[in-house]
């Protein structure tokens, strides 16, 4: 008996955090992304790209949803990989929603955790570089 009630208490408790993370995505764009990409994620051409409309074509491929993590300012944000999950995909249902393919999965910590450690050197290549999908 203990032991349920520990595993629900537990169980509970990654609930309430994945939900607070998710709540708190707006507010950590705005103290992590904000100073580059602009309250409104229109970025600031041509060194910082926009946010806006931009990212649904990416994210069609795994290339594209690895290199969204692999960035610099991403991949070396004083967010955690949850927090970074959840504020990549509130960026793309907030900036986004209309060019997201139609399979379009969010984010997951995992697969935050996975790209995260490889950092770009030079995110502006790489980019060009993307196999981008249709979206």
């Amino acid at each position: 008996m203990l032991a349920a009630v520990r595993a629900l208490l537990l169980l509970s408790t990654l609930v309430a955090s994945v939900v607070l993370a998710d709540d708190a995505a707006p507010s950590n764009y705005l103290l992590a992304c904000r100073g580059c990409h602009l309250t409104d994620g229109r970025g600031v051409q041509p060194d910082v790209p926009s946010l806006r409309n931009e990212l649904g074509r990416i994210v069609a491929t795994d290339e594209g949803r690895a290199y969204l993590v692999r960035v610099p300012g991403v991949s070396q944000s004083r967010l955690n990989d949850q927090e970074v999950a959840a504020v990549l995909n509130w960026i793309l249902a907030e900036f986004n929603a209309d060019t997201l393919p139609a399979n379009f999965r969010p984010f997951s910590t995992t697969e935050v955790t996975a790209a995260r450690g490889q950092v770009l050197a030079d995110p502006k290549s790489y980019r060009r570089t993307l196999r981008l999908g249709d979206g």
